[in-house]
């Protein structure tokens, strides 16, 4: 089966949507999945809602390779993400064997053999998922990846499945410039027109003492998009070797000054082979 190139990250919780717990898994979830070769297209939080839950899972399973659900896989009665992907594919949820039994024998000891057999009705046809920091299981059905909301049980769940996701890697490259991007926003447009394989991004940051800075970040999957990044910034760093394009950015380090014609020699380097 070929690797995923896109996906949609969908955090299930009201904790996280009324801003009580921050969304670390999704943020984690798209850098890990960057640097296995998916684009994440998409990220998301709902309510501990069953029909909610089924309604985004309709609309966004088609449109990506692959969507990862966290959150919901507990014990307590808002844990609704079985049942709400099961309504999302319509199918029922069932007992899965001999997953209910494991799960039975292991908890047995504490008295919680019944309450962790739950975490065994997953939605038919569904893949079960080992949980090697935790009790619930996540699961897998169709292109959908239902892990924890913990985030240290989701990730080591992840890391054991992580080679399901690889493919050609998304790198990045990126830089600090003291300058602002109302100054550089007309390379940026162009940059996006000439390198249409590279995404092309630009982050402000104002509190440094030493003026307004812009962090450029350019990131592609293509081989040969990045060989043309890789020329250009050797180009641009040639052009900063006079001493007079050099400066100190208070937390960036040595950094690179960008006015508009150096940003713009480093982002219009004509491509190999083309015009």
């Amino acid at each position: 089966m070929a690797a995923p190139a896109t996906a949609v990250l969908l955090t299930v919780g009201n904790e996280i949507v009324s801003g009580d717990v921050e969304n670390t898994n999704a943020s984690w979830l798209a850098r890990r999945l960057a640097a296995l070769g998916v684009s994440v297209q998409l990220t998301a939080a709902v309510r501990d809602e069953i029909e909610t839950i089924a309604a985004f899972l309709r609309a966004e399973t088609p449109r990506a390779d692959v969507v990862i659900v966290t959150g919901g896989l507990g014990g307590t009665p808002d844990d609704l993400t079985r049942e709400a992907v099961a309504a999302a594919f319509d199918v029922p949820t069932e007992e899965q064997e001999p997953l209910a039994s494991e799960l039975r024998h292991r908890f047995a000891g504490r008295g919680l053999g019944e309450y962790a057999a739950r975490w065994a009705r997953l939605p038919r046809g569904a893949e079960p998922l080992a949980n090697p920091l935790g009790g619930a299981p996540g699961f897998v059905v169709g292109n959908v990846y239902v892990l924890p909301g913990l985030p240290s049980e989701m990730e080591a769940m992840f890391d054991a499945i992580a080679d399901r996701f690889r493919g050609a890697p998304v790198a990045a490259w990126r830089r600090r410039y003291r300058t602002t991007e109302g100054e550089i926003v007309a390379v940026l447009e162009e940059a996006t027109v000439r390198h249409p394989d590279v995404a092309v991004g630009s982050y402000p940051h104002f509190g440094g003492g030493d003026g307004p800075t812009v962090e450029v970040v350019l990131k592609s999957r293509d081989a040969a998009a990045l060989a043309e990044v890789r020329a250009a910034r050797r180009r641009l760093e040639a052009l900063a070797a006079d001493a007079e394009l050099r400066a100190q950015v208070p937390g960036a380090g040595f950094s690179r000054i960008a006015t508009d014609k150096y940003f713009a020699a480093y982002l219009r380097c004509p491509r190999p082979g083309r015009a």
